[in-house]
């Protein structure tokens, strides 16, 4: 069975169902890459010394999402990796999309809101053959 690398759909919608406030943000506004999807970011940080990526989401999700939460704040992505696996290319990453100002049904105001994921993840895009 091939698990294939998280979506822009996909993940738009855990963020929709799930946001929750986290506590980290690795890079500033200027220093962030556009994005549709975070499999660049998640490539991109299996590859740096620091192992670390950060990113803004762009195009139709990140629209969608603004729109669902009534922001046009830009919605960041960090990726950072937790645990490098023996087998090339192959890490545990844990992924955060977070973003300000988002309203959620029901509060009274609106505050930065993020959802935070840890992943198994190879360069190919497949998981690690093993978590050793």
């Amino acid at each position: 069975m091939k698990i294939l690398a998280p979506t822009t759909r996909t993940l738009g919608l855990v963020m929709a169902l799930a946001m929750l406030h986290g506590p980290w943000a690795l890079a500033t506004d200027a220093s962030r890459q556009p994005v549709t999807d975070a499999a660049p970011l998640m490539r991109q940080a299996l590859a740096a010394i620091d192992g670390k990526a950060s990113g803004v989401l762009t195009g139709e999700s990140a629209t969608a999402i603004g729109r669902r939460f009534q922001t046009q704040s830009p919605i960041h992505i960090d990726v950072r990796t937790e645990r490098r696996y023996a087998q090339s290319g192959c890490a545990r990453l844990k992924v955060l999309f977070w973003q300000d100002g988002v309203l959620l049904p029901g509060a009274d105001k609106a505050r930065r809101r993020s959802i935070e994921f840890g992943i198994d993840y190879c360069a190919s895009g497949e998981p690690p053959v093993s978590l050793q």
